[in-house]
């Protein structure tokens, strides 16, 4: 036999905050949701992302493969 009310209770309309402002509604087996980094925030997806080339390694590897 199967158990019953084994599974926890499932809110299809759960509020995902970040920062305190509301960011989206989503399901999930909580009904509040508090993060950290999403998609609206994270340098990769906003375009603020920079690159470091520290210790010119870019120009070391051309270098050492004879890359003009």
């Amino acid at each position: 036999m199967a158990k019953t009310n084994i599974h926890p209770k499932w809110y299809n309309e759960s509020q995902v905050f970040c920062d305190g402002k509301h960011i989206m509604t989503v399901g999930s087996t909580q009904k509040k949701l508090h993060i950290d980094i999403w998609s609206g925030n994270h340098p990769f997806f906003t375009g603020s992302q920079k690159i470091l080339d520290t210790e010119g390694r870019v120009e070391k590897f051309m270098k050492k493969y004879k890359f003009k």
